[in-house]
């Protein structure tokens, strides 16, 4: 065989080998996902810790990025009552991204309610913006169609502009009981539907397919989810302060199932029973078993 001819072949073997090895990867296990828990502090403090346990915000934000921080501020409630995403948390992701080098830290949601009462009993239209965020109403022409190309149940919805345009998004929940069957609780990948327009109330038929649609459409950099105050009944709205049960926690991490799966813990649930945590599973979005997932668990009042 002439050398010509040894390299075409060899060029052959190397490509055949390549779509052998894409087609069936390595067999080695990927890294664990990695989740942070902070209990037993003031709100920020917990925000700051549990952020800092899985890298530190400089991990996430870079110098000159645009970051969109989501939290939970549908309604019309104050933060004792725990509908709301805590506004110290808020706050101190705002600082945090701001000190990563974030140009601009933009803040907004949604709302059920009327949203200029929402923003300013939440409290976190104040702390937010003492925290130097901007922090604005969402305005229904920002409304892009966008396609979901992963999508089963949703091809294509109504996407905030500035969620699309943004460089990061942290996704900032509150961890809350909800009502629609398929969900149970409200946290983090349900949280997301503060970004999107149209006829939102379509999402709570065929729940668990259309939240993985839209958790694999919108894909946060970071998501902190607020356990300070854990509305345990009566959600999303709650209002009575007897249904809130003080948790003083925080958890971090960057996968959007494993997050939830253990903010589903507080309320005495089995992740692996949630029918939304199991299909996203199935789709590939994180993990629902707490035993594959590392879980570092400090405690700041010890």
């Amino acid at each position: 065989m002439d050398r010509r001819a040894f390299l075409e072949r060899s060029a052959l073997l190397a490509a055949a080998g390549s779509l052998i090895l894409r087609k069936h990867p390595p067999a080695f296990a990927a890294p664990a996902p990695e989740i942070a828990v902070a209990r037993e502090g003031s709100p920020a403090a917990l925000a700051r810790r549990a952020v800092d346990e899985i890298g530190g915000m400089r991990k996430f934000v870079k110098p000159g990025d645009v970051v969109v921080v989501k939290p939970n501020i549908a309604w019309d409630r104050v933060p004792e009552q725990g509908a709301t995403t805590n506004p110290e948390v808020v706050a101190e992701v705002v600082r945090m991204a701001l000190e990563a080098g974030a140009k601009k830290v933009r803040v907004f949601d949604f709302t059920l309610n009327e949203p200029r009462r929402c923003y300013k009993r939440s409290g976190i239209e104040q702390a937010a913006r003492r925290a130097g965020a901007e922090v604005s109403f969402v305005s229904e022409r920002k409304f892009k169609s966008t396609a979901f190309p992963e999508g089963e149940k949703i091809r294509s919805w109504e996407v905030y502009e500035d969620v699309l345009e943004a460089d990061r998004l942290i996704n900032v929940p509150a961890a809350k009981h909800h009502s629609v069957p398929d969900a149970g609780v409200s946290l983090g990948m349900k949280n997301l539907m503060g970004v999107i327009g149209g006829n939102r109330g379509q999402f709570h038929r065929d729940f668990a397919p259309k939240i993985a649609d839209l958790n694999a459409r919108i894909r946060p950099d970071l998501i902190v989810l607020d356990a300070f105050r854990v509305l345990t009944r009566n959600g999303p709205s709650g209002g009575n302060l007897s249904d809130v049960s003080l948790r003083r926690t925080v958890i971090a991490g960057t996968d959007p199932v494993a997050v939830d799966a253990f903010g589903a813990t507080l309320f005495s649930l089995n992740p692996g029973r949630i029918p939304f945590l199991t299909e996203a599973k199935r789709r590939g979005l994180g993990e629902n078993d707490l035993s594959r997932v590392s879980v570092r668990t400090v405690n700041l009042g010890a």
